[in-house]
C-alpha cells in the first residue's frame, strides 16, 4: 500500500501538465463516438437511397465519409485494446498501466485530432460543392415501367422465349382454369427471384386462357408502390383493358377514365367485373400492404374468377394465396433447356451447334448462370457477335469478368438492374448482411451457423429488446431466404445436433454483391479471379484460391487493372493493421499466416480447413484481444496455448475436426463465449474434460463433446449455465464415481430450462452405458427440439413423449424391445424426424401399430448393422403422415411389411450390399406398391444405394 501511495506524486512529477492532457483521451474517444454515430447516420441515408438517385460527386463524398467512419471506429477500438484500463484493475495495476500507456495515449490523442480535422474538411467540402440532403433521399423515380401493355395480351411470336417454361405454363394454366364447385375467386402466386421468368410464365398462362375468361388485364406494380398515390393509376390501367366502349371526344382513354377519381374507378371496376369471369395479372408485387390495397378493389364474385400475382418474396406469395396448391415456385432451367436458350440467343436457333473450341467456355458460362433465363439471354446476346471458333479468347474474357461487364456493358445492364432492384428493396441491415456474402468464393456452400455467428461478430446484427443476437440474425437469414436473395443448400447431417442448414448465392447475385462490396471498400478479395487487385486500406480480407506463383507475396507476372486508382498491388507489402476480418479459403495455406501478429484490430478470424496453420500461429492468435469469432475447424492444430483465456471478447470458438485432445483450463475465463465447439479427427468419442469453473461462462449457449470422468463439480455446474441451449455430454462409465456424476448431471439437466438440443451418452462402446438415470427426471427440459440418446435403457423415458416442441429424435445402443420406442414417441405432438441406429432394438419384429399415429412424423431413417430387428412392420392407421422412409439392410436378412398402409409416402430409400437377396426382395415389393398407386396418381419414389 505504501508503494502504491508513493506512485501518484511520482506520476505527477514525471509528466506534469501533459499527464492531465492525456488523461482526457477517454473523453475525446467519447466525443469521437458521437462523431461516428453521425457519420453512420449519413451512411445509412446513403444505403437507403436508390443507386440512380446519387450522382458521381455524392458517391465520392460518401466514400470519404465511409473511410473516415472506418478509421474512427478503428481508433476507438485501439483505445479499448491498448489504452483503456480494465474495470476490474486494482489501483496499483491501474497506475502501472497508466504509465505504460503514456506513449500510446499521446499517439491516440494526435490521431483523434487528425480524424476530427478530416471530418471538418469533409464537411466543408460538402458545403462548398452544394451537396443537399435531398441527394440522399430514396427516389421513387426508378420504379420499373409496367411490363404489361394496356393493349391486351402480346402474341407468342417468339417460340424461343418459352424454352423451359412451356411445361410449367401448361401445368399452371390447368390449375388456374379448373373450376371448383363453389366457383369462388382464387389467387395464384408465381414466386421466385428476378430474372427467372415469372412475368413470361404468367403472361403465357394468360395467353393460353384468353378464351376462357370474359375479362382480362395485366398490370405491373412498382417497387415503391404507395396505396394512397399509385392505386388510382393502377386501376386506370386495369379499366383501359376491360372497358369495351368508344372513347370520349375529350379523353384519350375509353369512357373518360382519366377524369375518374379513386371512388369512381373502384365503382366502375365493380360494375364491369361483378357478373363476369375475369383474369387479372398483377406483376411484381413487393409488399403485403400493396397487395391488400390492390386486392380489395376486385369483386369477390362466384364466377370462377382468378388473379395471378408474381412476386420475388415468399411471404408476399403466402399472403396472396391461400394454400400451397396456389403457389407456384418457378424453377431455374435445367441444363438441357439452359443450353437451348443460350444457343437460340448466341447462334440464332436452339437447334444450332456450338463450335467445339467454344463448348468448354459455354459450359462455364451456363454454370455461372445456374438456370437463370435473364442471365443466359443477356450473356448469350453479348456473345452473339463472337460466334466463330477464333473468338475463344473473347469468350474466356467475358466469362472471367462478368461482374465488371455488368457494370459497363449495356447488354448486361438489365441483369444488373434486376439484382439491384431486389437489393435496393432491402432494409439497411439486410444490405450489409447481403454484401457480406461476397466474402465467400463462388459456388461455396455456406453453413448457416457459420454465417450467422460471423454476422454477429462483425457487428452487422442490431440489438432488439427481448431477443438474443442469434435470434435476430435468424430473422435476417429467413428474410433473405424469403426474398430469394439466397438459396437453400443441401442439409448436412451431423452427430451432435442432427444437422445444419446451408445456403448458396446465385453467381449473378454474387457478382453484383462483390461489385458493391469493392466499391464501398466493404470487402477486399485476393487470389483466384481477383489476383492482381490492389487496395488502399483493407477492412475485411478474404483469400480465395491463390493461383500459381502468388503464394510468395511477390507481384504476379501480369497485373490485372486495379479497380481503384492509386492502389498498390495487394500481394506486395500488404498493410494489415486496419483488417477487422480475415478469412482463408486457400486451404493449402498462405504466407500471410506468418504475419498474424500484425492483425491488431481483428474481430473475425476464419481459417476453417486451412492446412498451413500451425501451433505457433495459435500463439499469435491468442494475442488478438478484440477477437470475437475464431474458427480453426478442420485444421491440423494439436495444441492451444493457455493465453487463449485472455481473449475476453471471444464469442465463438470452433475447434472441431482438429488434433486437439482437449482445451486449456483457462478457457473458463472466456465469460463472453457463447459457442464452444470441439472434436478430434481421430475419434468420434468426446475427449475434452472441462475443468471446474465452467459455471463462470455465463454467456455459454452451446457446447459440444464434453466428457465427465471424476469431476462431480462439473456435473453440478452445468445446471448453473442458465442460457445453455445445446450440449453434447458423455459420462465415463468406467469412473469409480460415475453413479454420483450421473445423479448430479440428471439434476443439472432439470435446471437447464433454455435447452433446445441435448445429446447424452457414455464413453463405453456397444451399449455398455446405462442411461436409466434419465428415466425419472423430475423436470426435463421442456423446450427441446432435438434429442439424442447413445446408451442402454430398460425403457424409453415417458417424459420424451411429453416434449411439445420436439422435432427430431435419435437413438443408438438403446436395446429397446416390444412396442418401444414407438409407444412413447408417438405422443410427441410435433415430432417430424426419427433416426434409429446401431443396436437400438433387440426384438425380432419392430411394429408401428395402429395406435402409433404420429400426428406430425414426416421422415424416419433406420440403420442397424445387427440382425435385429429383422422385420419392419406397419399396421393400418400407423404413421399416417410419413413421407420419407430410409431402411439400411447392410448384409442382413430383413423384410418390410404393410408399406401399403403408409398412405402419404413420397420416397423410400433402401441401403445395403448388392449381393444381399433381402434388399432385392424388398425392392420388388416396393415397386409393386408404387405401380399400384399410379392408378390413383399417388406414386412414391423408390431408390437404392449399394455399398461397395
Amino acid at each position: 500500500m505504501e508503494g502504491a501511495a508513493q506512485l501518484v506524486p511520482t506520476v505527477g512529477q514525471l509528466v506534469g501538465e501533459e499527464y492531465r492532457t492525456l488523461r482526457s483521451v477517454g473523453g475525446q474517444v467519447a466525443e469521437l463516438r458521437d462523431e461516428l454515430d453521425t457519420m453512420n447516420a449519413v451512411l445509412r441515408m446513403q444505403s437507403d437511397a436508390d443507386d440512380g438517385s446519387m450522382d458521381h460527386f455524392v458517391r465520392v463524398w460518401m466514400n470519404q465519409v465511409r473511410e473516415l467512419a472506418y478509421d474512427a471506429e478503428d481508433c476507438i477500438h485501439l483505445y479499448i485494446f491498448r489504452v483503456r484500463c480494465r474495470p476490474n484493475n486494482r489501483f496499483f495495476v491501474w497506475s502501472r498501466r497508466l504509465l505504460s500507456t503514456l506513449f500510446p495515449r499521446h499517439r491516440l490523442a494526435r490521431e483523434i485530432r487528425d480524424l476530427r480535422a478530416r471530418a471538418v474538411v469533409i464537411s466543408e467540402r460538402h458545403a462548398r460543392y452544394g451537396l443537399s440532403r435531398e441527394a440522399l433521399s430514396r427516389s421513387s423515380s426508378l420504379a420499373p415501367a409496367p411490363r404489361a401493355t394496356t393493349h391486351g395480351l402480346r402474341a407468342a411470336d417468339d417460340p424461343d422465349q418459352f424454352v423451359g417454361i412451356s411445361e410449367q405454363a401448361k401445368l399452371l394454366a390447368a390449375k388456374v382454369e379448373k373450376m371448383d364447385d363453389n366457383k369462388e375467386r382464387k389467387v395464384f402466386s408465381v414466386v421466385g427471384f428476378g430474372g427467372l421468368g415469372k412475368t413470361t410464365l404468367a403472361m403465357e398462362v394468360c395467353r393460353q386462357l384468353e378464351a376462357m375468361f370474359e375479362r382480362q388485364a395485366q398490370v405491373s406494380v412498382s417497387q415503391t408502390f404507395d396505396g394512397r398515390k399509385d392505386l388510382q393509376a393502377l386501376l386506370k390501367r386495369v379499366l383501359q383493358q376491360i372497358v369495351n366502349v368508344k372513347p370520349d371526344k375529350d379523353s384519350r382513354t375509353p369512357g373518360g377514365i382519366d377524369k375518374m377519381d379513386l371512388a369512381g374507378l373502384t365503382s366502375k371496376i365493380e360494375e364491369k367485373l361483378k357478373d363476369k369471369r375475369y383474369l387479372i395479372m398483377i406483376d411484381d408485387v413487393w409488399t403485403i400492404a400493396a397487395w391488400e390495397v390492390i386486392e380489395s378493389k376486385f369483386p369477390r364474385n362466384n364466377n370462377g374468377s382468378r388473379i395471378i400475382v408474381t412476386t420475388r418474396i415468399d411471404t408476399v406469395a403466402k399472403a396472396c394465396s391461400l394454400g400451397s396448391d396456389c403457389i407456384h415456385q418457378i424453377m431455374p432451367l435445367d441444363a438441357k433447356d439452359s443450353k437451348k436458350l443460350f444457343l437460340s440467343r448466341a447462334f440464332g436457333s436452339k437447334d444450332a451447334s456450338c463450335p467445339k473450341e467454344l463448348e468448354a467456355e459455354m459450359g462455364k458460362i451456363l454454370k455461372k448462370c445456374a438456370g437463370l433465363p435473364m442471365a443466359i439471354v443477356s450473356i448469350a446476346s453479348l456473345l452473339a457477335s463472337y460466334q466463330s471458333s477464333d473468338c475463344k479468347d473473347m469468350w474466356e474474357i467475358i466469362c472471367r469478368s462478368i461482374g465488371s461487364e455488368m457494370e459497363s456493358n449495356p447488354t448486361l445492364e438489365g441483369m444488373r438492374q434486376i439484382v439491384t432492384l431486389s437489393y435496393n428493396h432491402l432494409a439497411h441491415h439486410l444490405k450489409l448482411c447481403m454484401m457480406y456474402l461476397s466474402v465467400f468464393p463462388e459456388d461455396h456452400v455456406v453453413f448457416k451457423d457459420r454465417l450467422l455467428h460471423r454476422w454477429i461478430a462483425e457487428g452487422l446484427v442490431e440489438e432488439k429488446s427481448g431477443l438474443t443476437s442469434l435470434e435476430v440474425a435468424e430473422g435476417y437469414y429467413k428474410e433473405l431466404m424469403s426474398r430469394n436473395m439466397i438459396d437453400p443448400g443441401p442439409f448436412v447431417y451431423n452427430y451432435d445436433d442432427g444437422g445444419v442448414e446451408t445456403c448458396r448465392v446465385h453467381d449473378m447475385i454474387l457478382e453484383v454483391m462483390v461489385s458493391k462490396s469493392l466499391e464501398a471498400n466493404f470487402v477486399s478479395l485476393v487470389g483466384g479471379q481477383y489476383i492482381g487487385m490492389s487496395y488502399d486500406k483493407i477492412r475485411r480480407l478474404s483469400i480465395h484460391g491463390v493461383e500459381q506463383g502468388a503464394n510468395d507475396l511477390s507481384p504476379p507476372p501480369k497485373k490485372m487493372a486495379a479497380r481503384r486508382h492509386g492502389r498498390r498491388d495487394v500481394m506486395e507489402g500488404m498493410n494489415l493493421k486496419h483488417v477487422r476480418s480475415f478469412s482463408m479459403f486457400e486451404l493449402e495455406g498462405h504466407r500471410l499466416l506468418d504475419r498474424l501478429d500484425e492483425f491488431s484490430l481483428l474481430r473475425v478470424l476464419d481459417l476453417e480447413g486451412c492446412k498451413g496453420l500451425t501451433n505457433k500461429h495459435l500463439r499469435d492468435i491468442c494475442r488478438m484481444y478484440l477477437l470475437k469469432f475464431l474458427s480453426i475447424r478442420g485444421t491440423d492444430i494439436s495444441e492451444i496455448h493457455p493465453s487463449v483465456g485472455d481473449l475476453e471478447h471471444l464469442q465463438m470458438l470452433d475447434a472441431r475436426d482438429t488434433y486437439l485432445d482437449g482445451l486449456p483450463e483457462t478457457v473458463t475465463n472466456l465469460e463472453k463465449l457463447e459457442r464452444l465447439l470441439f472434436s478430434n479427427k481421430n475419434t468420434w468419442l468426446p475427449t475434452w474434460q472441462p475443468p471446474s469453473g465452467i459455471s463462470r461462462m455465463k454467456a455459454l449457449r452451446e457446447v459440444n463433446n464434453i466428457v465427465i470422468r471424476d469431476n462431480i463439480q462439473v456435473a453440478k455446474e452445468i445446471g448453473d449455465l442458465e442460457g445453455l441451449q445445446g450440449i453434447v455430454v458423455h459420462v465415463n462409465s468406467g469412473s469409480k464415481i460415475c453413479e454420483e456424476v450421473r445423479k448430479d448431471l440428471a439434476a443439472s439437466l432439470c435446471r437447464t430450462n433454455a435447452l433446445r438440443w441435448l445429446n447424452v451418452g457414455g464413453t463405453g462402446i456397444y451399449g455398455g452405458n446405462n442411461l436409466d438415470y434419465l428415466i425419472d427426471l423430475r423436470s426435463p427440459p421442456q423446450l427441446l427440439r432435438y434429442l439424442r440418446f447413445d446408451g442402454r435403457f430398460s425403457r424409453l423415458p415417458d417424459w420424451v413423449g411429453s416434449l411439445a416442441y420436439l422435432v427430431e429424435f435419435c437413438m443408438s445402443y438403446g436395446r429397446l424391445e416390444g412396442d418401444q420406442p414407438f409407444a412413447v414417441l408417438c405422443k410427441a405432438p410435433n415430432l417430424r424426424i426419427i433416426q434409429l441406429q446401431h443396436n437400438f432394438y433387440r426384438d425380432d419384429k419392430l411394429v408401428a401399430r395402429t395406435a402409433h399415429n404420429f400426428p406430425a412424423l414426416k421422415e424416419m431413417r433406420v440403420s442397424c448393422s445387427t440382425g435385429l430387428p429383422s422385420v419392419f412392420s406397419f399396421e393400418e392407421g400407423s404413421m399416417t403422415k410419413l413421407q420419407m422412409l430410409e431402411l439400411n439392410f447392410y448384409d442382413k436378412q430383413k423384410s418390410i411389411e404393410g408399406v401399403e398402409h403408409l398412405k402419404n409416402l413420397k420416397e423410400v430409400q433402401l441401403l445395403g450390399y448388392k449381393d444381399n437377396p433381402a434388399i432385392n426382395r424388398a425392392l420388388e415389393l416396393l415397386k409393386e406398391e408404387r405401380d399400384r398407386r399410379s392408378k390413383d396418381n399417388n406414386q412414391f419414389v423408390v431408390g437404392v444405394k449399394y455399398f461397395d
